[in-house]
């Protein structure tokens, strides 16, 4: 789903990082402090600034490796726990883009 040396734990002090793995869509953002960054999950197919908040879900951790490695982790407890739902995401992804 994502490999941790390609988000650079310093790097999300500047700006965020995004990504998507079978219709779940990823996004963290690095707190005000700079101490500590919150990784959200929505399903597909909008970008995270058009995606209803009712529709993310959050959690956040400490700019550390430790904190990436557990954000990481919880990413693919959320995957594993909503697949279905991720999958009719990116299955019906296709179909809210061609119905216009």
């Amino acid at each position: 789903m994502i490999d941790k040396r390609l988000v650079p734990v310093n790097g999300l002090k500047k700006e965020p990082f995004s990504g998507c793995h079978h219709g779940m869509r990823y996004y963290f953002l690095c707190d005000d402090s700079k101490e500590s960054f919150t990784a959200f999950v929505y399903p597909e197919p909008w970008c995270f600034e058009q995606t209803p908040d009712a529709e993310k879900t959050s959690a956040s951790f400490p700019i550390s490796e430790e904190g990436m490695d557990d954000a990481i982790a919880w990413l693919f407890e959320q995957y594993e726990a909503n697949k279905e739902k991720w999958h009719a995401a990116d299955h019906d992804c296709m179909h809210i883009v061609n119905d216009k």
